[in-house]
């Protein structure tokens, strides 16, 4: 498209590059003059060359069909539970979706660029204010617009388009079955109120090894262990609650916020689940015996029943009550006794949970 900065012959308006000072000729009320399409500026299309684009538009808006009909057969496939489950849905997922949008966007460059007319445009300078000829001449405009994509005209392209764009249009509501089912009463409880099998209590393990803990081993004052329930290791929902810190204090340095008939020789096991948005709070303080949350700094007093001393959490980090089996390890002797994690978390209904445990 180009644009003159002439004066026309005969009467025209003066003409100028959008962006630039008006003329000094004074500009006179009239009809804008427009050529229609066809009669001056057209640049002729070879009708061979705008079939073999026809027939690539089509092509790639088939590629965009399928692809989005593989994204949606993907997401009912590619199902999750595990980091490599995960990683193959989210590669299956993003590399349809991506192809689909690809081919969609090539498919409307070429059709733009190989069917669509090319002719100059001469913009002409005139009032703002638009009289009736101008809002005839604009209707005019878009129909003959409408006319020259070859939307009405290529019923191939036009088909092929309207069958690219379906895929598309239903993802969005395949993608809705991610807000639900609402979690109910299950982020309530966590798999350390389950026991081992034959009744025995579920030991602690260290996290990545799966070394269960025996309290002589861990001695040192100030120790910090990250610590997972035996059997669910791998588990990623079971540890997205159920994941603890490990710490070793000396009897005097216990606090009475903290639940002495939940530790063992001087350890106590919190929630790694920080309250206020559910990020690991693993980082630890020796001296002050202080746990911190990096994502948004919440503080936790780990000697004083984990209160919140600093940032945005608004109750303690759960307790989690301990003992040992008969061969020395650490064990839960129940499940926390109130929810872990953010406290919007807690919310469930109230009368579901009254039916579970009747």
């Amino acid at each position: 498209m180009t644009e003159q900065n002439e004066y026309p012959e005969s009467g025209r308006v003066p003409t100028r590059v959008i962006g630039t000072p008006p003329a000094d000729a004074p500009i006179e009320e009239h009809d804008p003059i427009h050529e229609p399409a066809g009669v001056e500026g057209v640049i002729p299309q070879d009708p061979v060359k705008v079939r073999k684009a026809e027939r690539m538009v089509a092509f790639l808006f088939l590629i965009t069909f399928l692809a989005g009909a593989a994204f949606i057969a993907a997401y009912v496939i590619f199902q999750v539970g595990t980091i490599d489950k995960t990683a193959a849905s989210n590669y299956a997922l993003g590399g349809t979706l991506a192809l689909a949008l690809l081919s969609l966007g090539a498919g409307v460059t070429v059709w733009v660029r190989q069917i669509m007319p090319k002719y100059n445009l001469v913009q002409e300078r005139h009032l703002m204010a638009s009289d009736g000829d101008t809002r005839e001449h604009v209707k005019e405009t878009f129909l003959q617009g409408a006319d020259e994509s070859g939307f009405v005209k290529h019923r191939l392209l036009r088909r092929t388009l309207l069958l690219a764009a379906a895929p598309l249009g239903l993802a969005p509501l395949v993608l809705l079955k991610d807000l639900g089912p609402l979690p109910g009463t299950s982020l309530r409880h966590t798999v350390w109120g389950e026991p081992m099998k034959g009744g025995k209590p579920r030991r602690l393990v260290v996290e990545g090894t799966g070394q269960p803990i025996r309290a002589a081993d861990f001695n040192s004052p100030g120790g910090i262990l990250s610590v997972v329930p035996e059997g669910y290791e791998e588990d990623l929902n079971a540890l997205a609650k159920a994941t603890l810190i490990l710490l070793k204090f000396r009897p005097e340095e216990i606090k009475s916020g903290t639940n002495k008939n939940w530790t063992v020789d001087g350890i106590v096991a919190y929630s790694k689940i920080c309250t206020h948005v559910g990020c690991p709070a693993a980082l630890y303080e020796q001296t002050t015996h202080h746990i911190l949350c990096p994502c948004h700094q919440s503080t936790f007093d780990a000697a004083d029943g984990a209160k919140v001393i600093f940032g945005p959490a608004a109750r303690p980090l759960p307790q989690l009550p301990l003992g040992i089996d008969e061969e020395g390890y650490l064990v839960a002797k129940s499940d926390f006794k109130v929810p872990v994690g953010p406290s919007f978390w807690e919310r469930g209904d109230a009368e579901a949970e009254v039916r579970e445990k009747a």
